[in-house]
């Protein structure tokens, strides 16, 4: 098509090209905004269409624009672990700040009072314990009794 027939030679000029007063056809005011702009307030009924939309297609397409789809899993209060490796590292620290006491038969920590909930068997145990715990691991168990110490829980 050659350029001078072409419809804009025609409004070269014309201030509004064919769309009337000034300031028609420009920007987004006209619209009501961009894109999602006013979903939840001047184009609602534009959203309740498009939900209506969204509703008809397989569950993995829907995306709600607003409100809530599917459930949020239950979160669960797990107990604070430590490994019986860390005991070897820290019981000097935790002697200086009385909450290990030392005794003839081992040193004697409340992992509990600790915030230690279960007491887990990584790493390697050198010094005898005896520790009072929640609950613990077989490897644990097993570890400290091998250093010939002994773990007091509620589960045995």
């Amino acid at each position: 098509m050659p350029t001078r027939l072409r419809k804009v030679r025609k409004f070269r000029g014309s201030r509004s090209y064919g769309w009337g007063q000034v300031g028609q056809h420009r920007g987004a005011g006209r619209r009501g905004g961009r894109g999602k702009t006013g979903g939840h307030k001047h184009h609602w009924t534009r959203t309740v269409v498009q939900e209506k939309r969204n509703r008809t297609l397989s569950r993995s397409l829907r995306t709600p624009t607003f409100g809530k789809l599917g459930f949020k899993r239950a979160w669960v209060d797990r107990p604070a672990t430590m490994n019986v490796g860390e005991l070897d590292r820290v019981i000097d620290r935790l002697l200086a700040q009385n909450l290990a006491r030392k005794d003839d038969d081992g040193i004697h920590i409340d992992l509990g009072s600790l915030g230690v909930g279960k007491l887990l068997g990584a790493g390697r145990v050198e010094t005898p314990f005896i520790l009072k715990v929640a609950s613990h691991s077989e490897s644990a168990l097993q570890k400290v009794e091998g250093a010939k110490g002994k773990i007091i829980s509620e589960e045995s």
